[in-house]
Parts: structure tokens; C-alpha cells; sequence
């Protein structure tokens, strides 16, 4: 396989993901787009920056951290090469936010429900 071919195409829902970008330091947004590149062109990706949330339904973790800030992004798979990135949010504690988990569930519905409408 050759460097930078895409295993896997990145999909931004609505401006969910894209409006919590905008806001971030240059340096956040240069890691996230180093590890949305490293989701697109590996097969296996490092659990350190992209993990299976458990109890949810196939919602990924997309994991950054520059110094001591720690960022996720939540995203799911599409017919399964296309990873859709939903929500962001800056992560201030050790647990995961119930409500980030949430949004993340009721956007992916929100997108599937959507497609089977077109």
C-alpha cells in the first residue's frame, strides 16, 4: 500500500464536528487532522487515537491530547470504509461526558435516518 492511499474516507456531519474545529488552537488542529489522516490511510489504528466507545452502538472515540488538554471527536462508520465525525468536545475529566455519548448516538441516528429519506 502506498503512502497516504485512503483506507478509509473522513466524513464531516453538518458542522457539528467542523464548527468545534474552528475554535481550537492551531496546534489541536494540526493533531486532529495528523490523526483523521492516520484513520484514513492505516488498517489498524493505534487504540490511542481511535477506540470503540463500549455500551454504544459502534461510536468511536477519536482521541487527541496536546500537552495536557485531551480532546475527542465522536464518529461512526458508513458501509464500512467511510467514518462519519460527528461532535467534539474538549474532555475535562476521566470519564467521558454522558451527554457527548449522547449527542453522538442521536446525530448518528439523525444522519441514517436522513440518507433513508433521500
Amino acid at each position: 500500500m502506498k503512502k497516504d492511499e485512503f483506507v478509509r474516507n473522513i466524513f464531516y456531519y453538518k458542522n457539528y464536528y467542523l464548527d468545534f474545529f474552528n475554535k481550537l488552537k492551531p496546534e489541536v488542529k494540526t493533531k486532529f487532522n495528523w490523526t483523521l489522516k492516520l484513520i484514513a490511510t492505516i488498517d489498524r489504528v493505534p487504540e490511542k487515537y481511535f477506540s470503540h466507545i463500549t455500551n454504544s452502538t459502534g461510536i468511536y472515540e477519536i482521541r487527541v491530547e496536546v500537552q495536557s488538554n485531551i480532546f475527542r471527536a465522536f464518529s461512526f462508520f458508513d458501509k464500512g470504509k467511510l467514518v462519519v465525525v460527528v461532535n467534539g468536545f474538549q474532555k475535562k475529566s476521566q470519564k467521558t461526558p454522558k451527554k457527548e455519548i449522547e449527542l453522538a448516538e442521536k446525530l448518528k441516528k439523525q444522519y441514517f435516518d436522513e440518507k433513508e429519506r433521500e
